[in-house]
This record gives C-alpha cells, structure tokens and sequence, in this order.
C-alpha cells in the first residue's frame, strides 16, 4: 500500500492539467498513487492525462457531474489511509509531500494537515494572509478560528486521514460552488489541523474557474444543516455568519431579496464589524463601485464585476 492517495478532480483543464501531475511526479517524497477523475471534459484533458506514462497514474472518466462527485469518486477508489487533495490547475511545490509525511510522522494522533498557500496571477505571486501568527514550522489550530481572514483548508492543501470520513462524510454533491468549504466545517467541528508553515501550493488564478464564475446563489451553500450546532459552538457561529455576510453581499448585487432574507435572518448582526455592517447597508451601486475598483488589481474577486 502506498502512503498517500492523491485526488486529482479535472473539467475542461488541458491547458494546465500536465504542470499539475508533473508537479506531482517531481515530488522528492515518492510514495504515491495518483487517481486522475476525468469529470466529462470536452476538451483535450483527457488525452494530454493518457499521455502521461506513470504506473502510478490511475485515470478514470466519468460524464459530468461536478467537483464534489470526481472527488468523492476518487476518495472511495484511494488505497491509502491518508487522502491529498488537489485541483487540476494547481500545483505544488516539490517538497510538499516530504512536508506532509514529516508532520504526519510527528503528530500520528493528529488527522488534517494543511500549508501555506500563494496565488499565482499573470504578474504577481501573492502568499494567502491568515488571521493567525505562527513563527515554528508546526501549528495546531482550531479550524474557524484559524479561518477567520482566509480559510486555512484548501482543496489543494489538505491532506487527511481517510478515517475521518465516516464521521464528517463525504462533499455534499447538491452544492454546485462552495462544497469544499461546507467539508471543511464538518472537518472544524470533529478535528483539529496540523499547519505547515510554508508557502508549498500554489493557486493559479483562472478567471474561467468555477469559484469565479459561479454566482447562482441556488448553487451556494445555505449553511441550514448547521444550526443546532452553532448554537453551542461560537467559533463555528462567527465562521458561519462570515459566510453569511459575503453571501448576503452577493444577494444585494443581484437584487434577489429571497436570499438576501435569508442569510441575515440567521446572522447575528453583533459578529459584523462596523465596516461589514456598513456595506451590507449599503447600496448596490456602491457595492459595484468598490468591486471595479478591486478587479483593476487584477486579483481574485468574489462577485461578478458587472
């Protein structure tokens, strides 16, 4: 058996899916399996992944139906006990998995492990900020206290134990966007995370990407299935209602009062800071205006810009 399973979810990314498992083959840390999930794509994925001569690859192609299901399809064929997740245009640095085995080896009693993240855009690398300060290489940390700035789980720095997955479950296939982050609440409540303190994933910034096109609130969390709990849970409440705010956000720019009702009838307003009050009361037109103003920085937004 070999250490590590690695999950590699693809739809349509011929353009980047080769410097993604070549990142992957250039690990120094060589004890893996690769299992490429084909997710239906109409391009050349498919044959640039059969290109690719590796005993370790394992490809499977399914039709469309979504990140959650390619995942999920790849965690249950995984022989590994400890799962690493990775999006099909990111890649990593060449040590990553070296990093994860050394903490593995270190915290055996520990199940999530996670590292520092930078974004790839065309002029610029950018290392992700967290709402917490580490100066050693190793850090546990409570998931939503951690992920207050920025979340401290990505879909391609995460490594776990596949035990865990019959307490938290597998991704929640009817969230279309947003199916990573309703995981990693379920992974928050059960466990703690083990952080590397070192920028080894890098995201690269694609505009077409689902997370920066999708903004079908239909297709978003709602957050509903977590409302007893929050209940006695305060890191959880405040995580939740960060969630909420952006989401009620989204709501007001596309004039859809059915959701914007929604999310702020289950957000304690007492969790918002003076600013995020202010621009949940404000206007659509000022909204737009401060969106144009960050997409001309050429980084990542999260509502469209028209």
């Amino acid at each position: 058996m070999t250490f590590f399973s690695i999950i590699i979810s693809v739809y349509n990314k011929e353009k980047c899916i080769k410097n993604t498992i070549e990142s992957v083959l250039n690990q120094t840390y060589k004890d893996f399996e690769i299992i490429v999930i084909n997710d239906g794509s109409t391009d050349g994925s498919e044959i640039i992944i059969s290109a690719i001569e590796d005993s370790r690859i394992k490809l499977i192609t399914t039709k469309n139906q979504g990140a959650s299901n390619a995942r999920n399809t790849g965690i249950k064929e995984a022989s590994s006990n400890y799962i690493a997740l990775l999006d099909g245009d990111d890649s990593w640095h060449v040590e990553y998995l070296q990093h994860m085995y050394d903490a593995i080896c270190k915290f055996p009693n520990l199940k999530i492990f996670t590292t520092g993240v930078s974004q790839n855009y065309k002029t610029k690398t950018v290392p992700v900020p967290y709402s917490f300060s580490q100066s050693e290489l190793y850090g546990i940390h409570n998931y939503f206290k951690a992920s207050k700035k920025n979340t401290l789980i990505t879909s391609s720095s995460v490594v776990f134990n596949a035990s865990i997955i019959e307490k938290t479950g597998l991704f929640d296939t009817s969230i279309i966007s947003g199916q990573d982050t309703d995981l990693w609440i379920r992974f928050g409540m059960h466990f703690e995370v083990l952080f590397i303190n070192k920028q080894l994933v890098y995201y690269n910034f694609n505009e077409s990407s689902l997370s920066n096109t999708t903004y079908e609130l239909s297709k978003k969390p709602k957050f509903d299935n977590y409302l007893t709990e929050e209940r006695t849970n305060t890191d959880l409440k405040l995580f939740l209602d960060r969630n909420r705010y952006s989401l009620a956000l989204l709501s007001k720019l596309q004039d859809d009062q059915k959701h914007f009702s929604f999310y702020t009838s289950h957000l304690d307003s007492k969790n918002l800071s003076f600013r995020k009050s202010f621009l949940l009361n404000s206007p659509k037109w000022f909204l737009k205006l401060l969106i144009k103003i960050k997409s001309l920085q050429g980084e990542k937004i999260y509502y469209p810009k028209s």
